[in-house]
């Protein structure tokens, strides 16, 4: 009888030897292994616990280091915007407009990077556009060869005024595009981004 139960025993221990082994190899496989908590198969994915987080290799290092200097090189080359407004019919400040274009075209010119200016005028401003009375007519006709980077908007609202009250056609330099609203337009240019100064 005892040399009985010895032989069950022996059995029965080789019996859970057989389940223990065949679990660790099914959760090497991938397959399914017995949790401590519930007893319950759960699925297992082969080489989990040795999951490692790659290390950067050089060349990963060298992409990276070409990205930032590509980045850098497109920054140095990006386009800059300024709105430059025009609303009083005073010479000084038309000129100082054209004068700050200029500074401003030709610094971004030195550092290698494209700019765009409009000059935006309404309300008195307008006469800095117009053919008949702009006192700066001879300096824009000369940017527009020299300086393509700035360009003259009119206020079609002022002009329309202009028309009423003087009782005539007010004509605007040829250099120059006529907008619904040189406010309005101010408004769209900032709304984009571009920056805006009031000489």
């Amino acid at each position: 009888m005892i040399r009985f139960q010895h032989i069950a025993k022996a059995v029965a221990m080789a019996a859970i030897a057989v389940l223990v082994s065949a679990s660790f190899s099914a959760a090497e496989q991938g397959g399914r292994y017995w949790t401590p908590a519930d007893g319950q198969p759960v699925p297992h994915k082969a080489g989990h616990a040795r999951q490692q987080v790659a290390k950067p290799t050089t060349a990963t290092r060298k992409h990276s280091a070409f990205a930032r200097t590509e980045d850098a090189a497109a920054a140095k080359k990006r386009e800059h915007h300024l709105i430059l407004q025009v609303n009083t019919n005073d010479p000084a400040a038309m000129n100082l407009a054209l004068n700050n274009a200029t500074n401003v075209t030709q610094y971004y010119k030195d550092a290698g990077e494209k700019v765009k200016i409009e000059v935006v005028t309404f309300g008195p401003g307008l006469h800095m556009l117009r053919e008949d009375t702009s006192p700066v007519k001879t300096r824009i006709e000369e940017m527009a060869l020299s300086t393509p980077e700035v360009s003259f908007k009119a206020c079609g609202n002022t002009q329309e005024k202009m028309q009423k009250a003087e009782n005539k056609d007010i004509p605007i330099v040829r250099q120059a595009e006529v907008v619904k609203s040189g406010v309005v337009r101010v408004m769209e240019l900032q709304e984009m981004g571009w920056t805006y100064v009031k000489p």
